[in-house]
Protein backbone atom coordinates (compact mmCIF):
# COMPACT_ATOMS: atom_id res chain seq x y z
CA UNK A 1 0.00 0.00 0.00
CA UNK A 2 1.61 3.26 -1.16
CA UNK A 3 2.30 5.78 1.80
CA UNK A 4 1.49 9.82 1.58
CA UNK A 5 5.17 10.17 1.12
CA UNK A 6 4.39 8.17 -2.41
CA UNK A 7 1.06 9.99 -2.83
CA UNK A 8 -0.05 13.86 -4.34
CA UNK A 9 -3.35 14.00 -2.63
CA UNK A 10 -5.97 15.69 -5.94
CA UNK A 11 -8.89 17.75 -4.80
CA UNK A 12 -11.59 18.27 -7.19
CA UNK A 13 -13.79 21.35 -7.62
CA UNK A 14 -16.37 19.86 -6.33
CA UNK A 15 -14.41 18.74 -3.29
CA UNK A 16 -12.84 21.63 -2.89
CA UNK A 17 -16.30 23.60 -2.43
CA UNK A 18 -17.60 21.03 -0.28
CA UNK A 19 -14.74 20.87 2.15
CA UNK A 20 -14.77 24.79 2.22
CA UNK A 21 -18.05 25.25 3.75
CA UNK A 22 -18.30 26.53 7.48
CA UNK A 23 -15.10 27.97 7.02
CA UNK A 24 -14.73 31.44 8.52
CA UNK A 25 -13.41 32.88 5.63
CA UNK A 26 -13.11 36.89 7.14
CA UNK A 27 -11.62 35.44 10.45
CA UNK A 28 -8.88 33.49 8.37
CA UNK A 29 -8.00 36.12 6.19
CA UNK A 30 -8.00 38.74 8.81
CA UNK A 31 -5.50 36.82 10.69
CA UNK A 32 -3.68 36.10 8.13
CA UNK A 33 -2.84 39.72 7.35
CA UNK A 34 -2.32 39.71 10.90
CA UNK A 35 0.69 37.65 10.23
CA UNK A 36 1.78 39.13 7.11
CA UNK A 37 2.31 41.94 9.89
CA UNK A 38 3.96 40.01 12.15
CA UNK A 39 6.56 37.63 9.79
CA UNK A 40 4.53 34.77 10.38
CA UNK A 41 3.12 34.49 6.55
CA UNK A 42 4.50 35.67 3.61
CA UNK A 43 5.16 35.62 -0.12
CA UNK A 44 7.13 36.35 -3.15
CA UNK A 45 7.15 38.48 -5.98
CA UNK A 46 4.44 36.94 -8.56
CA UNK A 47 5.68 35.45 -12.51
CA UNK A 48 3.33 36.21 -14.91
CA UNK A 49 3.05 34.85 -18.40
CA UNK A 50 1.05 36.82 -20.90
CA UNK A 51 0.07 36.13 -24.53
CA UNK A 52 -2.78 36.86 -27.15
CA UNK A 53 -4.82 34.13 -28.66
CA UNK A 54 -5.33 32.57 -31.68
CA UNK A 55 -8.69 35.11 -31.63
CA UNK A 56 -6.83 38.11 -30.34
CA UNK A 57 -7.51 37.82 -26.76
CA UNK A 58 -5.44 38.75 -24.20
CA UNK A 59 -4.87 35.64 -21.53
CA UNK A 60 -2.41 35.51 -18.74
CA UNK A 61 -0.57 33.33 -16.53
CA UNK A 62 -0.14 34.05 -12.89
CA UNK A 63 2.18 32.09 -10.53
CA UNK A 64 1.75 33.41 -7.02
CA UNK A 65 3.99 31.67 -4.19
CA UNK A 66 3.89 32.35 -0.53
CA UNK A 67 3.24 30.06 3.25
CA UNK A 68 1.45 31.10 6.20
CA UNK A 69 2.23 28.87 9.69
CA UNK A 70 2.93 25.29 8.07
CA UNK A 71 1.54 26.17 4.80
CA UNK A 72 3.81 26.62 1.67
CA UNK A 73 2.87 26.64 -1.90
CA UNK A 74 1.95 28.62 -4.86
CA UNK A 75 -1.62 29.29 -6.57
CA UNK A 76 -1.41 29.10 -10.50
CA UNK A 77 -4.42 31.24 -12.14
CA UNK A 78 -4.57 31.44 -15.62
CA UNK A 79 -7.38 33.36 -17.82
CA UNK A 80 -8.76 34.88 -20.82
CA UNK A 81 -11.28 37.71 -21.83
CA UNK A 82 -11.97 35.78 -24.40
CA UNK A 83 -13.58 33.05 -22.78
CA UNK A 84 -17.07 34.64 -22.26
CA UNK A 85 -17.55 34.56 -25.71
CA UNK A 86 -16.86 30.98 -25.81
CA UNK A 87 -19.47 30.54 -22.67
CA UNK A 88 -16.70 29.44 -20.42
CA UNK A 89 -15.51 30.60 -16.90
CA UNK A 90 -12.71 33.42 -17.65
CA UNK A 91 -10.58 32.08 -14.98
CA UNK A 92 -8.86 28.90 -13.96
CA UNK A 93 -6.49 27.41 -12.11
CA UNK A 94 -4.35 24.96 -9.50
CA UNK A 95 -2.86 25.80 -6.29
CA UNK A 96 -0.21 23.05 -4.96
CA UNK A 97 1.08 22.70 -1.97
CA UNK A 98 4.15 21.44 0.14
CA UNK A 99 4.82 19.29 2.85
CA UNK A 100 6.68 21.58 5.24
CA UNK A 101 9.20 19.14 5.94
CA UNK A 102 10.50 17.34 2.65
CA UNK A 103 9.19 20.22 0.29
CA UNK A 104 7.77 17.98 -1.71
CA UNK A 105 4.44 18.30 -3.48
CA UNK A 106 1.59 16.99 -1.01
CA UNK A 107 -1.56 17.99 -2.89
CA UNK A 108 -3.16 19.95 -5.87
CA UNK A 109 -6.41 21.32 -5.60
CA UNK A 110 -8.83 23.03 -8.51
CA UNK A 111 -8.32 26.94 -7.47
CA UNK A 112 -10.87 29.02 -8.49
CA UNK A 113 -12.87 28.43 -5.58
CA UNK A 114 -10.14 29.32 -3.03
CA UNK A 115 -9.04 32.35 -5.25
CA UNK A 116 -12.63 33.97 -5.34
CA UNK A 117 -13.34 33.40 -1.46
CA UNK A 118 -10.17 34.70 -0.40
CA UNK A 119 -11.22 37.75 -2.83
CA UNK A 120 -14.07 38.29 -1.61
CA UNK A 121 -12.40 37.27 2.15
CA UNK A 122 -9.82 40.43 2.00
CA UNK A 123 -13.27 42.53 0.46
CA UNK A 124 -14.97 42.00 3.68
CA UNK A 125 -12.09 42.22 5.77
CA UNK A 126 -11.18 45.34 4.65
CA UNK A 127 -14.26 46.78 4.93
CA UNK A 128 -14.64 45.10 8.84
CA UNK A 129 -11.65 47.14 9.57
CA UNK A 130 -12.79 50.47 7.79
CA UNK A 131 -16.68 50.87 8.42
CA UNK A 132 -17.48 47.74 10.44
CA UNK A 133 -19.38 44.74 8.57
CA UNK A 134 -22.83 45.87 10.41
CA UNK A 135 -22.76 48.73 8.74
CA UNK A 136 -23.30 47.31 5.55
CA UNK A 137 -26.58 48.27 4.28
CA UNK A 138 -26.56 48.60 0.73
CA UNK A 139 -24.09 46.99 -1.77
CA UNK A 140 -23.53 47.69 -5.46
CA UNK A 141 -21.77 45.59 -7.95
CA UNK A 142 -20.16 46.07 -10.67
CA UNK A 143 -19.63 42.95 -12.77
CA UNK A 144 -22.00 39.95 -11.86
CA UNK A 145 -19.75 37.25 -12.78
CA UNK A 146 -17.88 34.03 -10.60
CA UNK A 147 -15.82 36.92 -8.03
CA UNK A 148 -19.40 38.53 -7.37
CA UNK A 149 -21.18 35.52 -6.37
CA UNK A 150 -18.53 34.68 -3.51
CA UNK A 151 -18.95 38.19 -2.23
CA UNK A 152 -22.75 37.46 -1.95
CA UNK A 153 -21.51 34.10 -0.03
CA UNK A 154 -19.81 36.16 2.60
CA UNK A 155 -22.30 39.25 2.74
CA UNK A 156 -24.96 37.04 3.17
CA UNK A 157 -23.38 35.42 6.03
CA UNK A 158 -21.25 38.70 7.29
CA UNK A 159 -23.56 41.41 7.22
CA UNK A 160 -26.97 40.94 8.68
CA UNK A 161 -28.37 44.53 8.10
CA UNK A 162 -27.80 43.99 4.39
CA UNK A 163 -31.02 45.44 3.21
CA UNK A 164 -30.71 46.80 -0.69
CA UNK A 165 -28.45 45.16 -3.67
CA UNK A 166 -27.64 46.83 -6.92
CA UNK A 167 -26.28 44.91 -9.77
CA UNK A 168 -24.61 46.39 -12.59
CA UNK A 169 -23.29 44.34 -15.55
CA UNK A 170 -22.70 45.60 -19.35
CA UNK A 171 -24.47 41.99 -20.66
CA UNK A 172 -27.80 41.81 -19.20
CA UNK A 173 -28.43 38.05 -18.89
CA UNK A 174 -25.63 38.39 -16.79
CA UNK A 175 -27.03 40.56 -14.17
CA UNK A 176 -30.80 39.22 -14.58
CA UNK A 177 -28.97 35.83 -13.35
CA UNK A 178 -27.06 37.11 -10.46
CA UNK A 179 -30.16 39.24 -9.64
CA UNK A 180 -32.65 36.31 -9.60
CA UNK A 181 -30.31 34.21 -7.22
CA UNK A 182 -29.94 37.00 -4.73
CA UNK A 183 -33.65 37.02 -4.62
CA UNK A 184 -33.84 32.63 -4.10
CA UNK A 185 -31.11 33.48 -1.37
CA UNK A 186 -32.23 36.68 0.52
CA UNK A 187 -35.95 36.92 -0.49
CA UNK A 188 -36.04 39.88 1.90
CA UNK A 189 -34.00 41.64 -0.09
CA UNK A 190 -34.64 45.16 -2.08
CA UNK A 191 -32.47 43.46 -5.20
CA UNK A 192 -32.42 46.20 -8.30
CA UNK A 193 -30.67 45.70 -11.91
CA UNK A 194 -29.58 48.95 -13.33
CA UNK A 195 -28.66 49.69 -16.91
CA UNK A 196 -25.98 52.14 -15.67
CA UNK A 197 -23.05 52.20 -13.73
CA UNK A 198 -22.67 55.06 -12.00
CA UNK A 199 -26.86 54.65 -10.84
CA UNK A 200 -25.65 51.63 -8.79
CA UNK A 201 -22.48 53.06 -7.38
CA UNK A 202 -24.33 56.24 -6.51
CA UNK A 203 -27.03 54.39 -4.56
CA UNK A 204 -25.23 52.19 -2.39
CA UNK A 205 -22.50 52.59 0.42
CA UNK A 206 -20.37 50.17 -0.54
CA UNK A 207 -19.62 49.60 -4.51
CA UNK A 208 -17.64 46.21 -5.48
CA UNK A 209 -16.32 46.43 -8.68
CA UNK A 210 -15.27 42.86 -9.99
CA UNK A 211 -15.24 43.28 -13.77
CA UNK A 212 -12.59 42.51 -16.54
CA UNK A 213 -12.15 46.47 -18.01
CA UNK A 214 -9.30 47.62 -18.87
CA UNK A 215 -10.85 50.94 -19.16
CA UNK A 216 -11.26 53.53 -15.81
CA UNK A 217 -14.39 55.15 -15.34
CA UNK A 218 -15.76 55.60 -12.18
CA UNK A 219 -15.11 59.57 -11.28
CA UNK A 220 -15.06 60.50 -7.66
CA UNK A 221 -18.67 62.26 -7.92
CA UNK A 222 -19.80 59.17 -8.37
CA UNK A 223 -19.63 57.58 -4.74
CA UNK A 224 -21.80 59.01 -2.14
CA UNK A 225 -20.56 60.62 1.06
CA UNK A 226 -19.72 58.00 3.41
CA UNK A 227 -19.26 55.35 0.41
CA UNK A 228 -16.15 52.86 0.01
CA UNK A 229 -15.41 51.24 -3.46
CA UNK A 230 -13.64 48.08 -3.45
CA UNK A 231 -11.41 48.41 -6.95
CA UNK A 232 -10.90 44.30 -6.96
CA UNK A 233 -10.49 44.36 -11.09
CA UNK A 234 -8.21 46.08 -12.46
CA UNK A 235 -8.89 49.71 -13.52
CA UNK A 236 -12.67 50.70 -12.75
CA UNK A 237 -11.87 53.41 -10.42
CA UNK A 238 -9.90 56.32 -12.47
CA UNK A 239 -7.59 58.65 -11.25
CA UNK A 240 -10.01 61.33 -9.82
CA UNK A 241 -10.85 58.71 -7.14
CA UNK A 242 -7.97 57.22 -6.41
CA UNK A 243 -6.35 60.63 -6.02
CA UNK A 244 -9.39 62.16 -4.39
CA UNK A 245 -10.72 60.12 -1.85
CA UNK A 246 -10.44 61.06 1.42
CA UNK A 247 -8.54 57.76 2.28
CA UNK A 248 -6.84 55.29 -0.33
CA UNK A 249 -6.18 51.42 1.20
CA UNK A 250 -4.02 48.98 -0.30
CA UNK A 251 -3.37 45.43 0.40
CA UNK A 252 0.76 45.32 -0.45
CA UNK A 253 2.39 48.36 -1.76
CA UNK A 254 5.60 46.66 -3.30
CA UNK A 255 3.12 44.08 -5.37
CA UNK A 256 0.63 47.00 -6.54
CA UNK A 257 3.68 49.72 -6.97
CA UNK A 258 5.46 46.96 -9.22
CA UNK A 259 2.81 46.05 -11.09
CA UNK A 260 2.03 48.30 -14.45
CA UNK A 261 -0.85 46.14 -15.63
CA UNK A 262 -2.90 48.54 -13.21
CA UNK A 263 -3.71 52.20 -12.99
CA UNK A 264 -2.70 52.82 -9.14
CA UNK A 265 0.90 50.89 -10.27
CA UNK A 266 1.08 52.79 -13.37
CA UNK A 267 0.36 56.03 -11.27
CA UNK A 268 3.39 54.71 -8.95
CA UNK A 269 5.53 54.57 -11.31
CA UNK A 270 5.14 57.50 -13.06
CA UNK A 271 5.52 59.72 -9.44
CA UNK A 272 1.69 60.53 -8.75
CA UNK A 273 0.69 58.41 -5.95
CA UNK A 274 3.67 57.32 -3.20
CA UNK A 275 3.22 54.63 -0.95
CA UNK A 276 2.41 54.66 2.50
CA UNK A 277 4.17 56.86 4.64
CA UNK A 278 5.94 58.76 1.90
CA UNK A 279 5.18 62.58 1.02
CA UNK A 280 2.41 62.98 -1.26
CA UNK A 281 3.93 64.24 -4.74
CA UNK A 282 2.16 67.70 -5.80
CA UNK A 283 -0.99 67.62 -7.47
CA UNK A 284 -0.86 63.43 -6.05
CA UNK A 285 -1.23 60.99 -3.00
CA UNK A 286 0.08 59.37 -0.75
CA UNK A 287 -1.51 55.26 -0.18
CA UNK A 288 -2.83 55.86 3.95
CA UNK A 289 -2.03 52.20 4.51
CA UNK A 290 -1.46 48.59 3.90
CA UNK A 291 -4.23 46.07 4.84
CA UNK A 292 -1.98 44.69 7.81
CA UNK A 293 -1.71 47.97 9.47
CA UNK A 294 -5.39 48.84 8.78
CA UNK A 295 -6.63 45.44 10.46
CA UNK A 296 -4.14 45.66 13.64
CA UNK A 297 -5.46 48.92 14.17
CA UNK A 298 -2.48 50.90 13.46
CA UNK A 299 -3.33 53.55 11.27
CA UNK A 300 -3.37 56.74 12.67
CA UNK A 301 -6.39 58.25 10.98
CA UNK A 302 -9.80 58.69 11.80
CA UNK A 303 -12.26 57.19 9.18
CA UNK A 304 -15.32 59.73 9.91
CA UNK A 305 -18.73 59.10 8.50
CA UNK A 306 -18.86 61.02 5.32
CA UNK A 307 -15.51 60.06 4.46
CA UNK A 308 -15.50 58.57 1.03
CA UNK A 309 -12.69 55.27 0.97
CA UNK A 310 -11.18 53.57 -1.95
CA UNK A 311 -9.62 50.55 -0.86
CA UNK A 312 -7.40 49.06 -3.93
CA UNK A 313 -6.22 44.97 -3.32
CA UNK A 314 -3.51 43.48 -5.76
CA UNK A 315 -4.08 40.27 -4.47
CA UNK A 316 -1.93 37.90 -2.21
CA UNK A 317 -1.19 34.76 -2.49
CA UNK A 318 -0.29 34.05 1.26
CA UNK A 319 -4.29 33.96 1.65
CA UNK A 320 -4.73 31.68 -1.43
CA UNK A 321 -1.98 29.22 0.50
CA UNK A 322 -3.80 29.90 4.12
CA UNK A 323 -7.20 29.01 2.87
CA UNK A 324 -5.95 26.13 0.50
CA UNK A 325 -4.07 24.50 3.79
CA UNK A 326 -6.99 24.76 5.89
CA UNK A 327 -9.07 23.18 2.74
CA UNK A 328 -6.25 20.44 3.07
CA UNK A 329 -6.11 19.78 6.60
CA UNK A 330 -10.05 18.92 6.20
CA UNK A 331 -9.52 16.69 3.22
CA UNK A 332 -6.72 14.89 5.49
CA UNK A 333 -9.32 14.24 8.10
CA UNK A 334 -11.99 13.07 6.31
CA UNK A 335 -9.98 10.98 4.14
CA UNK A 336 -11.10 12.94 1.04
CA UNK A 337 -9.48 13.09 -2.64
CA UNK A 338 -7.94 10.61 -4.89
CA UNK A 339 -4.27 9.56 -4.51
CA UNK A 340 -2.30 10.54 -7.45
CA UNK A 341 1.24 8.20 -7.44
CA UNK A 342 4.56 10.46 -7.54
Amino acid sequence: MSSDADTIRYLTGAEVEELSRGLRIVDLVRDTLLAFRDGAAGLTPEAALRWTTPAGASARSLILPGWSGTGYGCKIINSSLGNHGRGVARAAGLIVLADPETAHPSCVMEGARISALRTAGVSLAAVEAVRGLASVTSVAFLGCGRQARAHQELLLAECPQLERVLLYDRDPASRARLAEEWRRAAPGLDVRETAQAREAVSGAGLTIAVTTTTQAYVEPDWVPEGGTFVNVSLDDASEGLLTGCDHLFVDDWGLVSGDDHRLLGRLARSGRVTGPGRPAPAGGRAVDAELPSLVAGDYGRTVEAHHRVVVNPFGMGVHDIALADAVHARAVAAGVGMQLPR
